[in-house]
């Protein structure tokens, strides 16, 4: 499953706060007055820091559930028009290219390398170690956006040249495969402009501003629906592919302005004594091979879970890649909600670890792995509680029908066991790739998922159909979860892994505990909207408050602050 979304800052400053929400960096480690100490610089810089995350936090969930409900109205216009079909096979065949190129150019790869390399650059800067009329950061950008631009353009023109040869690897059973070539040639776009996307994604996060970032599955969203409804008629789910190539397109003019604001590109005028020599850039090694390779191999093994399962969904009866596909989208609303905290707070840890202040990094780290947890294992228990009643509201209707609902809501229930397991993939890499260094371990350990999710898709299809694919996929990620939760601090942020598994356990007690109570009353309500309604009270009720009698310190802490918040404002 893919992850997406980026918030800002509301109100940081009248004059600008508009045109860019973000406020100027924070003094960089060891920027202080001299004779500061770091412990009262940091005690300075924690309250600003502190409001700044959580107003980017809030900004960020906002626009995230704004994209997701645009994602759900581009499924529920592709549900309504193609159902779970031949046609909609072919284009969730092509959809392939944008999963993969969104999680290794916008979502995980390019952000994994490009903030630790701006992070770098902009501690340099801070700290004044550019020559006159050189800048770090301007540097960064000469040494490697043009390279990039020809690199995407290259991979994207043999895309559209191999795509018969794309779909008779990724799907070799489907019977007529020409539409969903034709729909491939349309996406491969993707591979560039996405690539576009992520590098002002990463560029503008570590400068700290979100809200640009955050448009752009909006922006990408829109295209697609407005696509998909005005030639729908004329091209069939082709039109849904041309409107991912336009969406896509959207993408890069959300960032752009902003962008070209805070990132310079010109080098300023100097007079011909005054420019400085020629040199290396220090920021390129951070992009090297040995950096690049174990990202790269670490996204593509994530990603290849979604591969595995459109191989063995493509040798079902038509309409199996379907119903996983729409299960998936709508189990995966949680952990892109929870993956906020987390991207938001990447820039900081990565400037942390730039800076050397490794147990800053780990407070940070143990702090968002919690968050991250209880946001998505709370949504874990709606989805395991009311999955029919989602499925009902957001797609039964036109040719998606009762059939349809029933097979995608017990898929999306068997994904729900897994989610856990995606929330803190997304979560551990980060810190693994925070310091720029070369590191294997998060590529071993997706490797070792990856093989998991193959060997118990292999043994479970066959007999369970796609039950079967969705239990192994929580198999898998579940393996390349723990062996990441385990690596971490002992090779880069020395985190107490024993205290985040308890902690952990805690709320998935509290999840199954929500989840099961949800499970039992929803039948209870026959209209799908009423009972909905009524779980989105019942499960954080149950879930909060087994929280408390497990004793989370998430939830004693989340309830705590809310209760002296609202005396506060009595």
């Amino acid at each position: 499953m893919s992850e997406s979304g980026t918030g800002t800052e509301a109100g940081a400053r009248p004059a600008d706060a508009a045109a860019n929400p973000a406020p100027p960096l924070l003094p960089a480690p060891g920027a202080g007055p001299e004779g500061t100490g770091a412990a009262e610089r940091e005690s300075g810089e924690a309250p600003r820091l502190g409001a700044f995350l959580a107003r980017a936090a809030a900004g960020t969930a906002v626009l995230t559930v704004l994209g997701a409900v645009l994602g759900l109205v581009r499924d529920q216009a592709i549900a309504r028009y193609f159902g779970a079909s031949d046609a909609s096979d072919a284009f969730l065949i092509a959809w392939t290219v944008p999963e993969m190129a969104a999680t290794l150019l916008i979502e995980d790869g390019m952000a994994l390398l490009l903030v630790p390399a701006f992070s770098l650059a902009l501690t340099r800067r801070a700290r004044g170690g550019a020559e006159e009329g050189a800048d770090p950061v301007r540097d960064l950008v000469a040494a490697t956006l043009p390279r990039l631009f020809l690199l995407l353009s290259g991979g994207a023109a043999l895309l559209v040249a191999g795509a018969p040869w794309v779909v008779g690897v990724l799907a070799p059973g489907l019977a007529d495969p020409r539409l969903a070539v034709d729909c491939t040639r349309l996406t491969a776009v993707t591979v560039l402009t996405f690539g576009i996307t992520g590098y002002f994604s990463a560029a503008l996060r570590a400068h700290r501003s979100f809200l640009p970032p955050a448009g752009v599955y909006v922006a990408y969203n829109l295209g697609i629906i407005g696509m998909t409804l005005a030639l729908h008629a004329v091209w069939g789910v082709r039109a849904a592919a041309a409107g991912v190539a336009v969406g896509s397109a959207l993408m890069i003019l959300t960032q752009l302005p902003v962008f070209l604001r805070l990132v310079p590109l010109a080098r300023p005028r100097l007079p011909r004594r005054g420019r400085p020599r020629r040199r290396a850039v220090r920021g390129a090694p951070l992009l090297g091979f040995a950096v690049l390779a174990p990202v790269v191999l670490f996204v593509v093994s994530r990603q290849s879970q979604v591969l595995v399962e459109r191989f063995l969904a493509s040798t079902l009866p038509a309409g199996a890649i379907s119903h996983l596909n729409y299960a998936q989208k709508v189990a995966q609303m949680p952990m892109v909600l929870s993956l906020m905290i987390c991207t938001v707070t990447f820039p900081v840890v990565a400037q942390a670890m730039a800076a050397g202040e490794h147990e800053k990094a780990r407070r940070r780290v143990e702090r968002d792995l919690g968050l991250a947890g209880l946001v998505v294992l709370l949504g874990t228990a709606v989805v395991l509680g009311y999955a029919p009643q989602i499925v009902d509201v957001l797609f039964q209707r036109g040719a998606f029908d009762a059939a349809d609902t029933a097979s995608t809501a017990q898929v999306m229930r068997v994904y729900a066991l897994g989610l856990l397991g995606h929330c803190l993939v997304g979560a551990l890499s980060r810190p693994f790739f925070s310091s720029g260094r070369p590191t294997w371990f998060p590529a071993f350990a997706m490797g070792t998922g990856l093989l998991v999710t193959m060997g118990a898709g292999y043994a479970l299809t066959y007999r369970f159909g796609v039950d079967g694919i969705a239990t192994a996929n929580a198999l898998g990620i579940s393996a390349t979860a723990l062996l990441l939760l385990m690596g971490l601090g002992t090779r880069v942020v020395p985190i107490r892994a024993r205290d985040v598994t308890l902690s952990l356990s805690r709320l998935a007690g509290a999840s199954l505990a929500a989840g099961a109570a949800g499970w039992a009353c929803a039948p209870l309500v026959s209209e799908p909207v009423l009972s909905l309604a009524a779980g989105c009270l019942l499960v954080p009720a149950v879930f909060f408050l087994t929280g408390l009698a497990l004793r989370s310190p998430e939830v004693v802490s989340l309830l705590a602050l809310t209760r002296r918040r609202f005396l506060d404002g009595r």
